[in-house]
């Protein structure tokens, strides 16, 4: 039991609360979770705001904001701590005397004006936040204008960055920096990392993406669990910036305004990929278990299963597993030719993608051949079918690559009235195969599907 109770760590945040759930102690608990660690909370203020205003805010007390981390830190201990949104200067004064008391290591996220454009802290509090805050952090993550704010400084590029960098550990005392890079002028989000008296550049490609809200929080949410975790600054810097990347890259795509990041896809890509691995060998199994009765609807060009992961994730081929070498007619019976993997699949997985983008549910396929005895059937069992003929195909579609499994499920969708049908029918073209798509929402029920037409 002592080995179970020191796998658990304990982050706390001391931030405010975003109705809209994109920011402040929503990003932070979503982010420890995602990272394995138990999140707690100390609220600080209440915010009536969403994706593109602040409508309202009320603070509490700051001798409610030390009762709340006192509690926890009595119960359960405290390994590592982060602030966001403190409101005010007495709440600052208030968190700073804690945390030095209790001396746990602490990130400090200086917030000040919402994405949004609000203000999140008072202009008197700036200075009690970099006189009685900061000197308190073991990491503190401004951004561009947040270290212009801290250091008076310009800030352009990344030899700027470095210089306010410096200039906030020598000055504000803070034990590391992290100058954060998404709003520098340069090619690649360059975050700048001053530890040890060394310049670190930590950078990833910048994302030309609406999902920036709450992308502070769960960044320095990240840096916190790490430290939690026992992973030296620099460490938790380089976890965190992976995050926050993924985070933004598959952000929550609802609102009028900055999309929330969604620091849980870090756990739910993953998982998802594992779901669909397994369900693809179960449906797998179960091909070979009918293996002759299969092996009937194997066309020349041979068949594949594929399957996407759910569609807030999956974006390309790699996003969808399918049967290398596809499945195969051996000696009379169907055969995988070996086992699920992702991006196995071309032409099917431009398919499955595009059926998913008409209905998210449709994320599942199979090519057998065009046997007009398997089409007689399917309309006696009332399935919806679509015939598609490429002679129809456009020229310009025909020449863009990759365009033409785009063109058929378009096609299909048009004939439904937008409804996924069961059955696309390709009637082939010069030196192309006819074949039967068979869709479903998951791998089972399509395997299910050209079973009951083959019987």
């Amino acid at each position: 039991m002592e080995n179970l109770f020191m796998s658990w760590k304990v982050a706390i945040t001391i931030a405010g609360l975003d109705s809209g759930g994109g920011a402040g102690i929503h990003a932070d608990i979503k982010t420890f979770a995602a990272l394995g660690v138990h999140g707690a909370t100390a609220l600080t203020c209440v915010t009536a705001q969403n994706t593109y205003e602040v409508r309202e805010a009320q603070c509490l007390s700051p001798a409610l904001v030390r009762s709340q981390i006192i509690a926890v830190w009595d119960d359960m201990g405290i390994d590592a701590g982060k602030t966001g949104m403190l409101g005010t200067k007495e709440i600052i004064e208030e968190v700073a005397a804690t945390v030095s008391k209790l001396g746990f290591p602490l990130v400090v996220d200086p917030v000040m004006v919402a994405k949004s454009g609000a203000p999140l802290i008072s202009e008197d509090a700036v200075d009690v936040l970099k006189r009685r805050l900061i000197p308190v952090a073991k990491v503190v993550t401004p951004n561009r204008h947040e270290a212009e704010k801290l250091t008076g400084m310009k800030i352009v590029g990344v030899e700027d960055a470095k210089k306010a960098a410096e200039t906030i550990h020598r000055e504000l005392g803070a034990e590391v920096v992290v100058v954060k890079g998404g709003h520098l002028e340069t090619q690649d989000a360059v975050d700048v990392v001053y530890v040890g008296g060394t310049f670190h550049e930590i950078s990833t490609p910048k994302l030309d993406s609406r999902a920036t809200h709450g992308t502070g929080c769960s960044y320095s949410a990240a840096i916190a669990a790490g430290l939690a975790k026992g992973l030296d600054p620099l460490e938790a810097i380089k976890t965190a910036k992976r995050l926050i990347y993924t985070a933004i890259k598959y952000g929550v795509a609802r609102g009028k305004g900055h999309w929330a990041v969604n620091p849980t896809a870090w756990l739910e890509i993953p998982a998802e990929r594992w779901k669909a691995y397994e369900e693809m060998n179960e449906a797998l199994r179960h091909i070979e278990k009918h293996a002759e009765e299969f092996a009937r609807a194997i066309p020349e060009v041979q068949s594949n299963l594929a399957y996407a992961i759910d569609l807030r994730y999956a974006r390309d081929r790699n996003d969808v597993i399918a049967v290398p070498g596809r499945i195969v007619n051996y000696m009379g019976r169907a055969k995988p030719s070996g086992p699920p993997t992702f991006g196995a699949s071309d032409h099917l997985a431009r398919k499955v993608l595009a059926a998913a983008a008409h209905e998210p549910t449709a994320r599942a396929a199979m090519n057998i051949k065009l046997d007009p005895a398997l089409l007689e059937r399917a309309k006696a069992l009332g399935m919806l079918i679509a015939y598609v003929d490429r002679r129809n195909e456009p020229e310009e579609v025909k020449r863009r690559e990759g365009a033409t499994m785009q063109w058929i499920i378009e096609e299909a969708y048009r004939q439904t009235g937008g409804k996924t049908p069961d059955l696309i029918v390709d009637w082939g073209d010069l030196g192309k195969e006819p074949i039967i798509t068979v869709l479903g929402k998951n791998p089972k029920e399509v395997v299910e599907k050209v079973l009951t037409l083959l019987r």
